[in-house]
């Protein structure tokens, strides 16, 4: 990752020497995956591409642009060839308050005023569901920053003949669509012009100069927005913060100060910021933010100060506490093998620059955002959009809750000497079946993130994982796995398509959390059976190597399949189930159906 590209970054930096830091981005050796992405705009939309291109490939994606001609949003949408050649994976449409066909006027009325507004969603609706029909790819559109000025004043805001009252009811029914339909994503250009300062936002003379929405010095950090959005839908974003104690989660050092000496509560103004910050953390973790600790401390004086009366974080709300003299590039590396998670996939949030400089050095691959003062750390986390919630299902706000739970089967497994005991004693169940309507969202949503164990790392888009579902030549099965500690949730996600007598595994991930606790092979019993009702007696399984899944590339080998062949790294393997032997002997299955739509 590239410093000057991490938030808090420089705008004026960025613009000027985006070209450079392109290069140094396409040289770095790093393993991106590829997209296509249209722009389709109501106003001139080059520089927020160039600036959207630098973050995306800072983020492991590298885009390839499609860009509209200006102000063409509408027909391309709706009629452009030259799009439909290039077959967006993801559309963005970059419309603003400039872009608004139907404002009121002062002889208008509620009534006339609503007519407006509905031919104006009429309009942008046509756009999004003309994208959904062509091209079954995410959408993310931005809704509406006020007006740069005000005709009534601050009746404007309430008056239906105001544009501020306007666009919030433009806003609204945006955020209405948003909420009924999956893979649409609103990009809040409202709150983005409100935090930077709506009046150098809409300094109109980058529209009559240029035809920009907004400033030129405004445009890396909307774009920094846009792309927070791009790379959560493709399941690059962070899953976890990992929190160093002393003047971070309070002020002062507690085993020189004592408990009693900390700073956090209502009493000073510092206190009240470091206050401010736990319960912010502890907010994020309800949301599925997994919290880690790593402090140079003893353990006891570090237990101590998160039990602290006045701190809203305890002991319980920590996945993991390592609190211990090691060098803390260490305690990073071993939190990240605990939680099962990749390094990458962690914040590093420590107060001291010589701590966050030598978990970088080791973990190149990890955030460090600078902290300053206590005051800005909440600002600091939110505006770098390291969790951007593109979707929050059960399984994502049960995360915490899961993590804690592999603790507890941890500290079962080390009273077992013999593993199979130990699996036994966890009493697992799991469901197994065909895709449902009910699961497509978090299907969808474990294609883009799994890395580890994903055997092809196809990306899919929600419409593409329903079309699958609907496939008379495509098998397709999910796996939730529960067990005595509690759900895990759907866990594991398998697409096949048959030719004849043999099935592709075009897709096989599962989650790492479940890893070596049998659900891998009570799935490939489960897609064994299916195949073998819809008279398959060869599965054919691929292996394509990336920089994150080496840990299953003899998988398919450890499963009794044979090589038919490779390139480089990249395996094909064949197995022959006429006489197939189920090989799950722990988990109690209710398999469901096999019969696909």
């Amino acid at each position: 990752m590239l410093e000057a590209l991490n938030y808090p970054f420089d705008p004026a930096l960025l613009l000027k020497k985006r070209r450079s830091l392109k290069r140094e981005l396409l040289s770095d050796g790093s393993t991106r995956i590829e997209k296509r992405i249209a722009v389709l705009g109501g106003s001139t939309t080059h520089d927020i591409i160039d600036m959207l291109e630098l973050f995306l490939l800072n983020f492991g994606i590298e885009p390839r642009f499609y860009e509209s001609e200006y102000g063409q949003f509408y027909e391309d949408a709706l009629f452009g060839q030259e799009l439909a050649e290039f077959q967006p994976e993801l559309v963005f449409l970059h419309t603003s308050f400039r872009n608004l066909r139907f404002l009121p006027t002062a002889e208008d009325n509620a009534s006339s005023v609503a007519e407006k507004l509905d031919r104006e969603t009429a309009h942008f609706t046509a756009v999004w569901e003309n994208v959904s029909t062509r091209f079954g790819c995410p959408v993310i559109q931005n809704n509406f920053e006020p007006p740069y000025y005000r005709l009534l004043g601050n009746r404007d805001a309430w008056d239906p003949r105001g544009w501020t009252c306007y666009a919030l009811e433009m806003n609204r029914r945006f955020a209405d669509y948003a909420a009924a339909h999956e893979s649409f994503y609103l990009n809040d250009l409202a709150y983005a012009a409100g935090d930077y300062g709506l009046q150098a936002w809409s300094d109109p003379l980058y529209w009559h100069m240029y035809k920009y929405c907004m400033c030129l010095n405004a445009i890396p950090a909307f774009a920094y927005q846009t792309a927070c959005i791009v790379k959560s839908i493709y399941g690059k974003n962070k899953k976890a913060l990992v929190l160093d104690l002393d003047n971070t989660l309070w002020g002062g050092v507690v085993g020189d100060d004592g408990v009693e000496g900390i700073e956090i509560g209502q009493e000073t103004s510092m206190g009240q910021s470091y206050a401010e910050f736990q319960r912010y953390l502890k907010t994020l973790s309800s949301y599925g933010v997994l919290l880690a600790v790593n402090s140079k401390n003893d353990e006891v004086n570090a237990l101590a100060g998160l039990e602290h009366p006045d701190g809203a974080l305890k002991p319980r709300d920590f996945v993991a506490i390592r609190a211990n003299w090691e060098p803390k590039s260490k305690n990073f590396g071993d939190i990240a093998a605990a939680l099962n998670i990749l390094p990458d996939s962690m914040v590093f949030v420590d107060d001291n620059p010589a701590e966050r400089a030598i978990v970088t050095r080791v973990y190149p691959e990890v955030s460090a955002p600078p902290l300053d003062m206590p005051e800005h750390y909440v600002g600091l986390l939110d505006r770098a959009g390291y969790f951007e919630a593109t979707a929050l299902s059960k399984d994502d706000l049960a995360r915490v809750d899961m993590y804690r739970q592999n603790a507890a089967r941890a500290e079962q497994q080390n009273r077992f000497t013999d593993y199979g005991e130990y699996l036994r004693s966890l009493q697992m169940k799991a469901v197994i079946q065909p895709f449902e309507p009910m699961v497509l969202a978090r299907v969808t949503q474990l294609t883009n993130k799994s890395n580890q164990f994903n055997l092809t790392t196809r990306r899919y888009t929600e419409s593409e994982i329903e079309a699958a579902s609907k496939d008379s030549n495509r098998i397709t099965l999910y796996g939730r796995l529960a067990d005595v500690f509690g759900d895990n949730g759907l866990v594991s996600v398998v697409i096949g398509r048959q030719e004849g007598e043999r099935l592709h595994i075009e897709l096989w991930l599962m989650s790492c959390r479940v890893l070596k606790r049998n659900m891998e092979h009570a799935m490939l019993d489960s897609l064994a059976a299916a195949a073998r009702a819809r008279g398959v007696r060869t599965l054919v399984g691929y292996y394509y190597k990336t920089a994150k899944n080496g840990m299953v590339r003899d998988f398919y080998k450890d499963f009794g399949f044979t090589l038919a062949a490779a390139e480089g790294e990249d395996t094909v393997w064949e197995l022959d189930i006429t006489d197939y032997q189920n090989k799950n002997q722990f988990i109690e299955v209710n398999e469901g159906h096999y019969e696909q739509n």
